[in-house]
């Protein structure tokens, strides 16, 4: 049903012809800059509904799972306890030269050649670090298999060791020995 406007309704004057004619009128009325006031405001509050209000719904989201997770951070008493059991890890009583000749039976062991090795501790280590370094340079040689089975045991038999480098050299394709050089490092606690 259709209810008809009265005809001194705002929207229906005799005058002015009805609502589509007080529109046309308008936009002279406003001119170009009223018009382009107007799309800028019907611009911005797209932008807002369409944009700005997800983006802050998506911001509390995001905030209140930083408010759940903070609590999880590490503190520094669980950081310094992980700390000192990384040390006493590391903190074994046997010597440097005990290392060696434990690295020196697995190369027995495995049937490696053991060349003369170079060993150093590096001058520019920090004087209050509690960690020392010692810097192993072993030429070895023998099949793939050995070598392999060499690099194995040394780092499961000695827990301080870490391999740094290994270059491989083979002098033909029908040699069965490899060359390889060997760059080792021991890590030891400071007493």
């Amino acid at each position: 049903m259709k209810i008809p406007l009265l005809p001194d309704h705002p929207w229906r004057r005799a005058s002015d012809g009805g609502l589509a004619a007080r529109l046309l009128k308008l936009r002279e009325q406003l001119g170009p800059m009223g018009l382009a006031s107007l799309a800028l405001l019907a611009a911005g509050a797209l932008f807002t509904v369409f944009f700005l209000n997800p983006l802050q719904e998506k911001n509390r989201q995001l905030e209140s799972s930083l408010a759940r997770h903070a609590g999880r951070a590490v503190q520094p008493g669980v950081a310094s306890g992980k700390l000192d059991a990384f040390y006493a890890y590391l903190g074994k009583s046997e010597a440097p030269t005990d290392w060696l000749a434990k690295l020196y039976g697995i190369g027995r062991a495995t049937g490696v050649e053991l060349q003369s090795a170079t060993y150093r501790t590096p001058s520019a280590q920090n004087g209050t670090a509690r960690i020392e370094r010692y810097e192993i340079v072993l030429p070895v040689s023998g099949s793939y298999l050995q070598l392999r089975d060499f690099v194995r045991r040394s780092l499961a038999e000695i827990p301080v060791l870490s391999i740094d480098q290994l270059t491989l050299k083979r002098e033909s394709r029908n040699d069965g020995d490899v060359q390889a050089e060997v760059k080792m490092t021991l890590h030891l606690v400071k007493p």
